[in-house]
């Protein structure tokens, strides 16, 4: 069972960059897609982004040209990029598969946009 650690999180101004990591256990080479997952206050968690094994990338429309996820199958690391943050990027981040699986979610990393 692979188990996911999750860094990189804290305090940044509006505009600044943040990039958050995300470890893996074990291989991540044989989970056809990994994302990044985040839950802001009093909502539900939501898809920010996800990178197939062959190098296919997702975005939700409020980060596109924002973000920028990138995956090492060698090193079984999950790196999101975050640029130009926006207060509204305020939560949690967490890695997962896509879809997600219960067993793999960790404690995620929390960000905060603010000045």
């Amino acid at each position: 069972q692979v188990q996911f650690v999750e860094s990189g999180g804290g305090l940044v101004q509006p505009g600044g960059s943040l990039r958050v990591s995300c470890a893996a256990s074990g291989s991540i080479s044989s989970i056809l897609f990994m994302g990044w997952y985040r839950q802001a206050p009093g909502k539900q968690r939501e898809l920010v982004a996800r990178a197939s094994s062959g190098g296919n990338t997702y975005y939700k429309d409020s980060v596109k040209g924002r973000f920028t996820i990138s995956r090492d199958n060698t090193e079984n690391t999950v790196l999101l990029q975050m640029n130009s943050l926006k207060p509204e990027d305020t939560a949690v981040y967490f890695c997962n598969a896509w879809p997600p699986r219960v067993d793999y979610w960790g404690k995620g990393t929390l960000v905060t946009v603010s000045s």
